[in-house]
C-alpha cells in the first residue's frame, strides 16, 4: 500500500482543490481521499507537503522513433522522459521505420513499454507507409490499441482521399489526427516566412496559409461527414479563429498547441537557431498571444508537446538541412507554469485540464480522476520551485530551453503503487 500525505489534491474531474491524503491498494487502485487518512500498518508513505497531487499528465502527440531511428530516442528512454515531465500516458505518432500501418508494429511499441511506469500507446497511420495513396486498415490497428489514426509529420493532401479517410473514420467511431501544412505553400520548412529569422539563415521559410489553407478545407470535410479530427500543433491566430467558427459550426474537431507555440515567437530562432527550427514554425507575438486567447476560451482543447528529439550531430547542420522538432516532454510543465500560469492567463486548475483532463477525454481514455476506485495514474507538482533543465532523461538534447530560467516542475509519477521521481 502507499500513503500520500500532505498534498493538495487539484482534481479537474472533480474540480477539487483541497488538502488531501490519497491512499492507494496494493492492487495499485485508490482506496481513500480524505483530509486526513491514518497510515495502515506496513503502508509506505510519501510525504507531498507543498505539492499538489493530480491526474497524471497525458501528451497526444510524441515521438519515440522507435522502431527504426532508436539513435534518437526509442521507447525506453521516451517513457523516461516522460515519467520526468510528469506524464502517466503518451501516444507515439506512426512515422517510424518501418511505419506503424500495421497491428504488428503497433504491438512492438506496445509490448516494449510494459514495464515502464509511463502508458505507452501507438498511433496507427491513416495510409500505407505514409504515402498519402491507400487507407489503412483501420479496424485492424485500433483492434490492435491505436488510440487514434494519424500520418503525422505529412499533411494528407489528396482532398479526395482525406474525405475517404474521413468516411471511414466517421462510421467507426475511430478519431483522426491530423499535421495541416499544404506543401505548395512551405518553400523551406522550419522557419516562419519572410521573417528575421528565415533571412537570417538565408531560407523562405513556411507560410501561415499552409496551415490554415489546410484546416479551413479539413473543417468543411469535417462538417460534410461528421468525423472527429485533432487539428495538431497549430501554429497561428487564423488557425485559431478558423477552429473556434468550425466549432460554432457543430464540426467535431479538436485542437491541440505546444508549450513552444505558447512561449516562444520567430525571433527566438534568431537566437536558437536549428535548435528552434519546427514544423510548424513559430510565428509572431500576435499569433503567440491568440493561441493562449483560444486556449484560455476553450478553442484550443489540449496542450500536446510533439516531443521530437534529433541528434546533436543532426541538429548541428547547416538550418535548411538540419531536421526540425524538438524535445518537450521533461520541459512542458515548467514552461506552460511560467508562460500561462505565472503571468495569470490560466490558473493551475485550468493548466492540469489542458495537460490531463481534457486530452483523456478526447482520446477515450477513463477512469483517471484522482478518487476511489481508479487506477492511480498521478502527478506531483511543485508550482514555485526555480528550475533550469540542464540534462535530460532523453537522448534528444535540442531544446531551446536548456538554462533558461522556469518556475515549477514535477517532483513524481506515482502508477499504482510505484512511484518514479525525476
Amino acid at each position: 500500500m502507499l500513503l500520500i500525505q500532505n498534498g493538495r489534491v487539484l482534481d479537474p474531474y472533480t474540480n477539487t482543490d483541497a488538502p488531501r491524503d490519497v491512499l492507494i491498494g496494493d492492487d495499485g487502485v485508490i482506496l481513500e481521499v480524505q483530509p486526513h487518512v491514518d497510515a495502515p500498518a506496513g503502508c509506505e508513505i510519501y510525504d507531498a507537503s507543498g505539492l499538489t497531487v493530480s491526474p497524471g499528465f497525458v501528451d497526444g502527440h510524441v515521438h519515440f522513433r522507435d522502431p527504426g531511428q532508436t539513435q534518437k530516442e526509442d521507447v525506453l528512454t521516451g517513457a523516461a522522459a516522460a515519467a520526468a515531465g510528469g506524464y502517466a500516458t503518451v501516444i507515439c505518432m506512426a512515422n517510424t521505420i518501418p511505419t506503424c500501418d500495421t497491428p504488428e508494429n503497433i504491438h512492438y511499441v506496445v509490448d516494449k513499454a510494459k514495464d515502464c511506469p509511463v502508458e505507452v500507446l501507438q498511433a496507427g497511420a491513416v495510409t500505407k507507409g505514409l504515402k498519402g495513396q491507400e487507407l489503412t486498415d483501420f479496424d485492424a490497428l485500433v483492434a490492435a490499441g491505436a488510440p487514434c489514426l494519424t500520418d503525422d509529420g505529412i499533411n494528407l493532401t489528396p482532398a479526395g482521399l482525406c474525405r475517404a479517410a474521413m468516411e471511414h473514420a466517421a462510421a467507426r467511431d475511430i478519431l483522426l489526427s491530423f499535421h495541416e501544412e499544404e506543401p505548395s505553400l512551405v518553400p523551406s520548412p522550419g522557419v516562419n516566412f519572410g521573417s528575421a529569422a528565415a533571412q537570417q539563415f538565408g531560407v523562405p521559410g513556411a507560410m501561415p496559409s499552409a496551415e490554415t489553407a489546410m484546416i479551413a478545407r479539413d473543417i468543411a470535410l469535417a462538417l460534410d461527414t461528421g468525423a472527429r479530427v485533432v487539428f495538431q500543433h497549430i501554429s497561428c491566430g487564423q488557425s485559431a479563429a478558423l477552429i473556434r467558427a468550425g466549432k460554432a459550426l457543430g464540426a467535431k474537431i479538436y485542437a491541440e498547441v505546444t508549450p513552444h507555440h505558447l512561449s516562444l515567437t520567430e525571433d527566438d530562432v534568431c537566437t536558437h537557431g536549428t535548435y528552434a527550427r519546427m514544423n510548424p514554425p513559430l510565428r509572431r507575438e500576435a499569433d503567440r498571444q491568440a493561441l493562449i486567447d483560444a486556449l484560455v476560451d476553450g478553442t484550443v482543447d489540449m496542450i500536446a508537446t510533439d516531443h521530437a528529439p534529433h541528434t546533436a550531430e543532426e541538429k548541428a547542420r547547416d538550418f535548411a538541412k538540419a531536421p526540425s522538432g524538438i524535445t518537450g516532454l521533461e520541459t512542458a510543465f515548467s514552461v506552460c507554469n511560467t508562460y500561462l500560469v505565472k503571468t495569470g492567463r490560466l490558473t493551475p486548475m485550468q493548466l492540469v485540464d489542458k495537460m490531463s483532463r481534457a486530452p483523456a477525454e478526447i482520446y477515450g481514455l477513463t477512469g483517471r480522476a484522482v478518487a476511489k476506485g481508479n487506477f492511480a495514474r498521478l502527478v506531483l507538482l511543485d508550482w514555485s520551485c526555480d528550475m533550469v533543465y540542464k540534462s535530460y532523461k532523453s537522448k534528444g538534447i535540442n531544446t531551446p530551453y536548456t538554462n533558461m530560467p522556469l518556475t515549477g516542475a514535477p517532483r513524481a509519477i506515482v502508477t499504482g503503487t510505484r512511484v518514479t521521481t525525476r
